[in-house]
């Protein structure tokens, strides 16, 4: 698992639109580097929607999104894709970002997350936003998500493994890293 103060490791890979996306190429910017689960998650959609609407925002602060998913681009064109996020969509089916920052599956946190009685008040709150609980065929259900503050010199400052599915960094400490507080 990476630590504060490590450097984030270098990537290089497509979006899911055939654009490259590379970490080295947001150097001198702040990065928000997101890994979810699958592009079908009803959880995984409702926080993308929730980077959309801040995203105008942390872009004027210097601040960009890049999202993973463990999906094929053809589910995430179908799930995540169609919300038409302002920042990169990877498709990552073969976990090879995921190794590389250390995100790890865990049947026991997914358990857990289940009957957590949060995790109801989180699938109704996708479900009015539009996002329904689907399964996505061949997914990896384990995944627990990642998020990765990242500096302009491409080090990282925050680095949050997930304890639950729905357990994020809270939107007002990227807020504050946007703003460079």
């Amino acid at each position: 698992m990476l630590q504060p103060g490590m450097t984030a490791p270098a990537f290089r890979t497509l979006d899911l639109y055939g654009n490259a996306v590379s970490l080295d190429d947001f150097r001198g910017r702040k990065v928000l580097l997101a890994f979810f689960r699958n592009s079908a998650c009803a959880l995984c959609n409702l926080r993308v929607h929730h980077f959309i609407g801040r995203n105008p925002d942390w872009q004027r602060l210097g601040m960009d999104v890049v999202a993973v998913f463990e999906s094929p681009e053809a589910s995430m064109r179908s799930y995540v894709g169609s919300q038409n996020a302002p920042f990169p969509l990877i498709a990552d089916p073969r976990a090879v970002l995921y190794d590389l920052y250390g995100v790890e599956t865990s049947e026991e946190k997914s358990q857990a997350t289940i009957s957590d009685p949060a995790t109801h008040t989180l699938a109704a709150q996708a479900a009015a936003a539009g996002f329904a609980l689907t399964p996505e065929e061949g997914s990896n259900f384990h995944r627990i998500p990642a998020e990765f503050l990242i500096d302009g010199q491409g080090i990282v400052r925050i680095a949050h493994y997930g304890r639950l599915i729905t357990d994020h960094l809270p939107l007002e400490t990227i807020d504050r890293f946007a703003a460079g507080e």
